[in-house]
C-alpha cells in the first residue's frame, strides 16, 4: 500500500508530517473498514496519537491555532452570528464575529469545498481556529439546543428566507430555463434547507428519503427501521428549487426533467462521512427524488456483530470458508442481505485472497476488493461481468444477484472450477432458493454439487429499552405463534409502549432473523429427484434447521422484538 491508497486527507498529512508512520496509517485504514468509525477516532482509539497533538497537526494545515473553547468568553451576539442549524450541521461554533467575516472553531481537517460551502452559505468570509470535539459538541448542545431538535424547529429559522425562493413558475417546454433553475437551486437558503434534511434524516437512522411533489404540496418523508415517517412539509414552491438542489450535488442532469437519473452523493454530514445514493422519477406534478443513505459508521461489517444464533453462524462460517461452491443469501429488498454478504467478504479479505464483485450499484467500497458496478443500459449485465471475472483469477467472487439462466449457469461453473460464489435471490424462504433455481433452468446435479447453503433473513424492529414493558399474551397470541401455554410458562412477552427516544413507535433500531440450510447429503438426493420446496424443508427441518418463524419466536422470548413484527415478516 502506497500513500496514494489512502482517500483520507488527514491520514496522508499525518504521514507527510512525519506524525505516523505508513505502517500505522494502514492499520488505521483496516481498523476504520472493521469497523466503520471515522479516522480521528481510530487514530486516538488505537493511541497513535494524542488528541492534542493531532488537533495541533491539524492548525498547522489549516494554518490556525488550538483554541481552549471551554475558557474562551463567547459572547451571545457572536453565537447568533451563525444560524444554529449551520453551526449543527457542520460542527462549527464562531468565536469572534464582524459584519463580513467570522472565525469558526473546527475540530476537523476540512476540505476546500466545504470551506467555499461556508463562504457562501454564510455570506461572509469565514476563517478557523481549532479545538476538541468534546468541547465544541459541548457548546452546540449548550447554546444552540440538544441534537434532538428535529429538522422542523431548524425550519423555522429559514422560514423568512425561503419565502420568495422558487416561486417564479418553471413551465416545461418553454425557453431553456437551465440557468434559473441553477440559480435557484445554489442560493443559500436552498442549500442549507437540503443540508439540515441530510443532517436530520442521519441523525435520525433513516435509510432512505423521500422527496415528493404533489398537486397541492410538497412532501419529505424518511424511512427508519423500515417505517416511513413524514417531516412538517416545506411550501409547495420550494420543490424545484429543493429538488434541483439534490440534482446539482449529485452531479444529474438538472435540465433533464423527463426521464429517470441515477446519481451519488458524497459529503460530511454532522462530523461523518456520507453517502447518498440518489434515484429521480418524473411524476405529473414534478420529480420525486429517493436517496438511500449509506452510513459506514451505523453499518457494522462484521459478522459476529448481525445477531445471528451461535449455530447458524457456525455453520455459515463453516461454509463460506470452503475453497469452492455456492452461497446463497435470500430475503426481500430491505432485508440486509447486502449487509451479511458484505460481512462476509470483510471475514474472507486477506492478503492470500482476490476478491471480486458485480453489484447494482456498488454500496460500500471496501479497501482490497475489486468491486465492478453492472450496468445494463450499456450491456453490462452481471453474466458478462462474471464470464470477465473467470479471466482475472479470482479466489472468491460474490454478484448482487442471479436473476437469469446464464448467470446462474455460470456461477455454477465458476463453482466447479474451484471458486467460491456468494450471491443473493428473491424467495420466500431457504428452500425457495433450490426451486427458483430449478425454474430458472438449472440442472438439478449441477445444484446438488454446488450449492453448500442458503441463508434466508429478514429484518425486525426492536423494542425500545427507554419504554420497554413486560405483559402476559392472550391464548389467541400463542395460538396465532404456534405455541402453547405450556411451552411459554410464565415468560414475559414484551412492547414499547412509545417515549421521545422512539418518536412514540416503541421501536428503536434493527435485528435480523435468519434461517440457515445447510446441503447436506441427504438434501442433495431430494435436490437430484427435483422435490417441492415443501419435501425439502420439512427435511431441512428434520435434519436440525430452524425456520424464520422459529427464529422469530426465539427473539420474542428473548426480549428484543414483538409478536406483530414476527408475524409481519414471517
Amino acid at each position: 500500500m502506497t500513500e496514494s491508497d489512502f482517500n483520507d486527507p488527514l491520514l496522508l498529512q499525518l504521514v507527510e508530517d512525519g506524525l505516523i508512520t505508513q505502517q500505522q496509517a494502514e492499520e488505521v485504514v483496516d481498523e476504520r473498514e472493521r469497523t466503520g468509525k471515522p479516522v480521528r477516532d481510530t487514530l486516538i482509539a488505537m493511541d497513535i496519537i494524542s488528541e492534542a497533538d493531532l488537533l495541533q497537526a491539524i492548525a498547522t494545515h489549516l494554518g490556525s491555532t488550538v483554541v481552549d473553547l471551554l475558557h474562551s468568553d463567547l459572547s451571545p451576539s457572536v453565537l447568533k452570528s451563525i444560524p444554529g442549524s449551520v453551526a449543527r450541521m457542520y460542527n462549527v461554533v464562531p468565536v469572534e464575529a464582524d459584519a463580513h467575516s467570522v472565525v469558526l472553531a473546527t475540530y476537523d481537517l476540512l476540505s476546500p469545498q466545504l470551506v467555499d460551502e461556508l463562504n457562501f452559505v454564510l455570506t461572509r468570509d469565514v476563517s478557523f481556529v481549532v479545538a476538541s470535539e468534546e468541547h465544541i459538541r459541548a457548546v452546540l448542545s449548550q447554546q444552540y439546543g440538544d441534537t434532538s431538535d428535529s429538522v422542523n424547529d431548524m425550519l423555522s429559522e429559514l422560514e423568512s428566507e425561503l419565502e420568495h425562493v422558487g416561486e417564479a413558475t418553471i413551465r416545461p417546454g418553454g425557453a431553456d430555463q437551465t440557468a434559473e433553475i441553477e440559480e435557484m437551486a445554489n442560493q443559500a437558503p436552498v442549500i442549507r434547507f437540503v443540508n439540515l434534511v441530510l443532517f436530520q434524516a442521519v441523525k435520525d437512522r433513516a435509510s432512505d428519503i423521500h422527496f415528493e411533489p404533489f398537486e397541492n404540496e410538497f412532501k419529505i418523508r424518511y424511512r427508519v427501521d423500515g417505517a416511513l415517517y413524514e417531516m412538517a412539509p416545506p411550501p409547495k414552491h420550494l420543490a424545484l428549487p429543493v429538488i434541483s438542489r439534490i440534482k446539482v450535488i449529485s452531479g444529474l442532469n438538472i435540465a433533464e426533467r423527463r426521464l429517470p437519473q441515477d446519481g451519488r452523493i458524497q459529503m460530511p454530514v454532522g462530523g461523518k462521512q456520507i453517502d447518498f445514493r440518489v434515484s429521480t422519477l418524473p411524476t405529473q406534478f414534478g420529480e420525486s427524488v429517493v436517496l438511500r443513505v449509506l452510513d459506514r459508521s451505523s453499518i457494522q461489517l462484521d459478522l459476529q456483530n448481525l445477531g445471528m444464533p451461535e449455530d447458524v453462524f457456525n455453520s455459515f462460517c463453516f461454509d463460506i470458508d470452503k475453497p469452492n461452491g455456492i452461497v446463497v443469501v435470500t430475503g426481500p429488498t430491505g432485508s440486509g442481505k447486502t449487509t451479511t454478504l458484505y460481512s462476509a467478504l470483510r471475514r474472507l479479505n486477506t492478503i492470500d485472497s482476490k476478491l471480486l464483485t458485480a453489484e447494482e450499484p456498488v454500496e460500500y467500497d471496501i479497501e482490497g476488493i475489486i468491486q465492478i458496478p453492472v450496468h445494463e443500459a450499456i450491456g453490462l449485465t452481471f453474466a458478462r461481468v462474471l464470464r470477465a471475472f473467470l479471466r482475472q483469477d479470482p479466489d472468491i467472487i460474490m454478484i448482487g444477484e442471479i436473476r437469469d439462466k446464464e448467470t446462474a449457469e455460470i456461477a455454477v461453473q465458476a463453482s466447479l472450477t474451484g471458486h467460491l460464489v456468494f450471491s443473493t435471490l428473491h424467495t420466500n424462504d431457504a428452500a425457495g432458493a433450490v426451486t427458483r433455481l430449478i425454474d430458472m433452468g438449472v440442472e438439478p446435479f449441477l445444484i446438488s454439487s454446488t450449492l453448500e447453503g442458503v441463508l434466508a433473513q429478514r429484518l425486525v424492529r426492536t423494542i425500545c429499552q427507554e419504554c420497554k414493558q413486560p405483559y402476559q399474551p392472550e391464548k389467541d397470541v400463542l395460538e396465532l405463534l404456534g405455541l402453547s401455554q405450556e411451552q411459554v410458562q410464565d415468560r414475559p412477552f414484551y412492547h414499547g409502549s412509545g417515549c421521545l427516544r422512539c418518536n412514540e413507535t416503541g421501536y428503536k433500531g434493527r435485528r435480523g432473523i435468519y434461517e440457515y440450510l445447510r446441503v447436506s447429503d441427504p438434501i442433495r438426493d431430494l435436490i437430484n429427484e427435483r422435490k417441492p420446496t415443501i419435501v425439502i424443508r420439512d427435511k431441512a427441518m428434520e435434519l436440525g434447521m430452524r425456520t424464520l418463524r422459529q427464529d422469530g419466536i426465539r427473539c420474542i422470548l428473548d426480549g428484543f422484538t414483538t409478536v406483530e413484527e414476527v408475524l409481519k415478516y414471517t
